[in-house]
């Protein structure tokens, strides 16, 4: 049983330790675990709650290090296979000084692209408090679309509140216009949609983050909240009863690597959500997640424990 459930692909990844070198010039890499929606997994479990992450690996190397991830971070793997018939998607990062790093990815015909949906069907939602979707699992084969939209029934069914996330990977998708429409249909079943504010460039046509609230708000009739993500200026907030806010960002020393970051805003802010925080109170939380994120290398390993972020918060609130 678990208080918190999410669906993608785990990768392992490979970061470069050279910055600003490029990949073909790279020797030395660090290898991760990796992978948006498992990205949220750690960020929630960190903060001490249940988790289980569905998924197919495949039985190579790949596989057996994410499982060990997995159950070295507390992540369930109740609802994972694996098989000899595909293989288990890596990348290669990229590590620079400033900007966003270049990634490529290896994860074309992987196993999670050939996922089982019956494996839904062995889900236990009794203790379910909360689910994470985001635009990358059903972007990476019409296998994977269809059980993500079967994932999303049973959700619907047994009454799990929902988070969404983009997650925009143009080169996953057929065509952009494909793209736009699919995303934007899935984000109509979620409770809380999560766009950053690129992305609402893309999807609907703006920068404005009020216009980016609206548009998901008159979406779909399940969208009770938009959080569009402003990156170090924070989060812009609206809720359907036309309330409205922007909760500030937190100013950092040094960004390493901005990788995770959206990430860990949505882990932090569906674990203080399941503690019965208030929206806001869960917004500066994930705001303050994503700013510890890209303090570091990797893409979660900067996530922290309820201890750190106390300390993080005591140092940086006025």
């Amino acid at each position: 049983m678990s208080e918190f459930l999410t669906i993608g692909e785990p990768i392992a990844l490979f970061g470069s330790e050279e910055v600003d070198k490029s990949l073909k010039d790279a020797k030395f890499f660090q290898k991760f675990l990796a992978g948006a929606e498992v990205n949220v997994a750690v960020g929630v479990s960190r903060y001490g709650h249940s988790t289980q992450y569905i998924t197919a690996l495949g039985k190579d190397p790949f596989g057996e290090f994410i499982i060990d991830q997995l159950n070295e971070n507390n992540i369930g793997t109740d609802y994972i296979t694996q098989t000899s018939d595909y293989w288990t998607a890596f990348q290669l990062k990229e590590r620079v000084s400033e900007g966003d790093p270049n990634i490529y990815y290896f994860r074309k015909g992987s196993a999670a692209a050939h996922f089982d949906p019956a494996i839904l069907d062995k889900v236990d939602f009794s203790e379910v408090k909360f689910a994470h979707l985001s635009g990358i699992f059903p972007a990476i084969s019409k296998q994977a679309l269809t059980s993500f939209r079967y994932f999303i029934r049973l959700l619907e069914k047994h009454d799990i509140r929902t988070t969404f996330d983009p997650n925009l990977r143009p080169q996953l998708w057929e065509s952009r216009e494909v793209m736009v429409e699919t995303i934007n249909e899935l984000a109509s079943h979620a409770e809380i949609v999560l766009p950053g504010i690129n992305e609402g460039e893309i999807l609907m046509g703006s920068r404005n983050p009020e216009a980016i609230a609206d548009f998901y708000l008159a979406n779909g009739d399940k969208t009770q909240v938009v959080i569009v993500k402003l990156g170090a200026d924070g989060a812009f907030v609206k809720e359907r009863s036309g309330e409205s806010y922007t909760v500030r960002g937190f100013t950092v020393d040094k960004v390493v690597d901005t990788v995770g970051a959206g990430d860990g805003f949505a882990a932090g802010l569906i674990s203080a959500l399941m503690e019965g925080k208030t929206l806001k109170e869960a917004v500066i939380r994930a705001n303050a997640t994503g700013a510890l994120a890209v303090q570091s290398p990797g893409d979660n390993d900067g996530y922290p424990t309820p201890e750190q972020l106390a300390v993080f918060l005591k140092e940086h609130q006025k």
